[in-house]
């Protein structure tokens, strides 16, 4: 009998990939399904970037690197922390790995012992919570409904903290909600975190660019919990290279150091064309990617308009990132005279079998009273998807 360990039989799959997997199948059954359950630009990669990969191999820049990024890289992004964030890092405190998954991965189990309790503000992003049950520590979830714009307030972070309190996990803009911090909300913040000098932060900006209301803002920006803060970034979202695998973080030197070991038992370094061309990203000025920004906003607002005329989808207006997280809680209870919705996992589920459009249950974020909404694809699609939905939805009484 096969007898897998207690560790992978208490992780969970995630949503998003699960959703994914189910669209493409009945894709592949020959359906016609639109899919937003993935965080995935649908744009290409910047041609300056791809140009370095195909530099890179033809000079062989095959061999391995550094386990936390060959210094250049580092260099690279330690200019782009100062430009963009007003941050100091220095190279040495910059650890390169594959996704910005694995830079998470590399922290919480560095630093997460068992019984650990892990502060993560709900909705959250997926994966958050299966990274801090492989450390074994213990998930502490914080709920913001959507009337808080899906954030939570210094006051909340400080009812959560505990003896036990070891870290703060959080994203800005946020996945799902796309919400974003300002600066006055995570000074609070930081002004409660001072008073807990053995509790550190890590701070998820995957999505910094995607932002439509103005400048980014980092936690670590605060100089008096700085040595509390770790930069979580990457290339994926901002630069629509997900499939490149290149993610990074800026953080204290011991930490940084102990990431390092613990790559170095896993992957060792990511694949140094990868990190070529995640260097040339680093050098591209942040207006380059601002018509993707911008076509973004105008899906959002496409979107957003969109969902008014469907009865009963409650949406903030989300301010980065590319999703809209509604409250669905309207149509618990309602019935097709087959299928019952009794909360958001159901009506995904009826939409995707009803309308064909796969979106993402908010259970796996936290929040099952929401559905996560992608509008990283063409306006075309959005449309049809959003007239899919209005009719399916019609027919819950």
């Amino acid at each position: 009998m096969n007898k897998l360990s207690d560790r992978i039989n208490q992780l969970s799959e995630s949503q998003t990939i699960a959703m994914a997997r189910k669209a493409r199948e009945l894709k592949a059954q020959g359906v016609d399904i639109i899919s937003l359950s993935l965080g995935e630009p649908d744009f290409h990669t910047p041609q300056a970037v791809k140009e370095a990969a195909k530099k890179a191999i033809d000079a062989d820049f095959s061999y391995y690197t550094h386990v936390s990024g060959y210094v250049e890289l580092r260099e690279a992004i330690s200019r782009k922390f100062k430009r963009d964030n007003g941050l100091d890092y220095s190279a040495e405190q910059i650890v390169v790995s594959t996704g910005a998954k694995q830079s998470i991965a590399n922290i919480v189990l560095s630093m997460i012992n068992p019984g650990d309790e892990v502060i993560i503000p709900a909705p959250y992003w997926v994966s958050y919570v299966e990274v801090v049950k492989l450390a074994e520590g213990v998930p502490v979830f914080v709920h913001a409904g959507i009337e808080q714009d899906f954030k939570i307030t210094a006051a909340q972070l400080k009812n959560a903290i505990s003896a036990k309190t070891r870290m703060l996990i959080f994203s800005t803009p946020c996945n799902p909600t796309g919400s974003i911090y300002t600066s006055a909300e995570l000074k609070a913040m930081a002004e409660v975190l001072r008073d807990y000098p053995e509790l550190y932060v890590l701070s998820d900006e995957i999505y910094e660019h995607i932002n439509f209301v103005g400048k980014h803002e980092s936690l670590a920006q605060f100089d008096f919990i700085k040595d509390q803060v770790i930069t979580v970034n990457g290339v994926s979202k901002s630069f629509a290279m997900t499939g490149w695998r290149v993610g990074y973080i800026g953080a204290p030197l011991w930490i940084a150091k102990a990431c390092d070991k613990m790559q170095g038992q896993i992957t060792s370094a990511t694949c140094s064309i990868a990190q070529k061309a995640a260097h040339a990203a680093m050098e591209l000025a942040p207006s380059s990617i601002f018509p993707m920004r911008d076509q973004f906003r105008k899906r959002r607002d496409l979107v957003l308009d969109l969902m008014k005329q469907i009865p009963g989808l409650k949406a903030n207006t989300p301010q980065g990132a590319f999703y809209v997280f509604p409250d669905v809680q309207y149509y618990f209870g309602k019935t097709d005279g087959g299928t019952v919705i009794r909360n958001g996992t159901d009506l995904c589920t009826y939409l995707l079998e009803k309308a064909h459009v796969a979106l993402v249950p908010g259970k796996a974020f936290g929040n099952d009273d929401c559905i996560r909404f992608s509008y990283a694809t063409s306006e075309d699609k959005l449309r049809e998807a959003l007239l899919r939905m209005k009719k399916a939805l019609s027919d819950l009484k």
